[in-house]
């Protein structure tokens, strides 16, 4: 796969702007593959240029740009071609991405506790390419809707607000314009608390075989949460944008946390099995305030 360069980076954002993607995701299909197609609308200052899309697909199944259909085949690595652009474009993606095991892009943990699947996106640090088609750079920020088939015992939660459209569907809320590598998805048969503060849902998520250690210690996560929210607020006196905060104890995550924006995840060794040390439960609150 190759690398985006500096110098790439700057040449694409000098020639586009992205308005917008849909991303779908179908996460019924099995162990190996999730279905994902998107839809992103860009726009060329000039028309008749050349760019190309980041993807990583395990197999890429059709491109349509502005109506036409594009071979497939071009796509070189991780680089999908995109010719003769036009002064506004619409790119549609569809390709079936791989399963990580390894923290990249769309991560499957299957509990031995219960044999119960949960997924997570990590994008960073160019690992969003990975679970849908976009411009993975972090200047070219755009507003990200999304869609997710699961199956209709698992919960949906992503940096919009998730809604269950019927069983086994679900619609994210439009976020404000965001990085592509802070896109994520979180899902499966999570044990989760919700709360609500200063009128902003808010919701803590975990596997079923931590839903002790969840329903244990969220009086305490909310309290540091909603403090940390109170003072951010009053240091820049600016409302938070985003319709939702939920935070996600998710297994195997490689860092300590991610800030994705409305919807942070935690590595969830943060629900401790048993009594600790005051010094761990701040260390706990320092994450907390750190990632929002």
């Amino acid at each position: 796969m190759t690398a985006l360069t500096y110098t790439e980076a700057q040449d694409r954002a000098r020639l586009i702007d992205v308005s917008g993607y849909h991303v779908d995701l179908d996460l019924t299909g099995g162990d190996e593959v999730f279905g994902s197609v998107t839809v992103v609308r860009f726009g060329c200052r000039a028309p008749g240029a050349s760019t190309f899309a980041d993807i990583r697909p395990a197999r890429l199944r059709r491109v349509v740009l502005n109506g036409q259909d594009l071979d497939p085949g071009t796509l070189a690595g991780n680089r999908l071609p995109l010719p003769r652009l036009q002064a506004h474009n619409e790119l549609r993606v569809e390709a079936d991405m791989a399963y990580s095991r390894t923290g990249a892009g769309m991560h499957r943990f299957t509990d031995d506790a219960d044999g119960e699947t949960y997924l997570a996106v990590h994008g960073g640090l160019d690992d969003a390419q990975r679970v849908f088609a976009a411009f993975d750079q972090p200047d070219l920020k755009a507003v990200i809707t999304a869609t997710v088939r699961a199956p209709a015992h698992w919960t949906v939660v992503g940096n919009g607000r998730a809604r269950p459209a019927r069983p086994g569907r679900w619609e994210l809320a439009a976020t404000p314009p965001i990085s592509t590598y802070l896109f994520t998805v979180v899902a499966g048969p999570f044990h989760s608390v919700r709360a609500a503060h200063r009128g902003i849902p808010f919701g803590l998520h975990a596997r079923q075989s931590l839903a002790g250690s969840l329903r244990r210690d969220a009086s305490e996560i909310f309290a540091v949460t909603w403090a940390c929210f109170d003072r951010y607020t009053e240091i820049f006196t600016e409302p938070y944008p985003f319709d939702s905060y939920d935070q996600a104890f998710v297994p195997e995550l490689e860092a300590g946390a991610m800030e994705n924006p409305g919807c942070v995840t935690f590595r969830d060794e943060f629900l401790f099995p048993s009594a600790v040390t005051r010094a761990e439960r701040q260390t706990r609150g320092v994450v907390i305030a750190h990632e929002m």
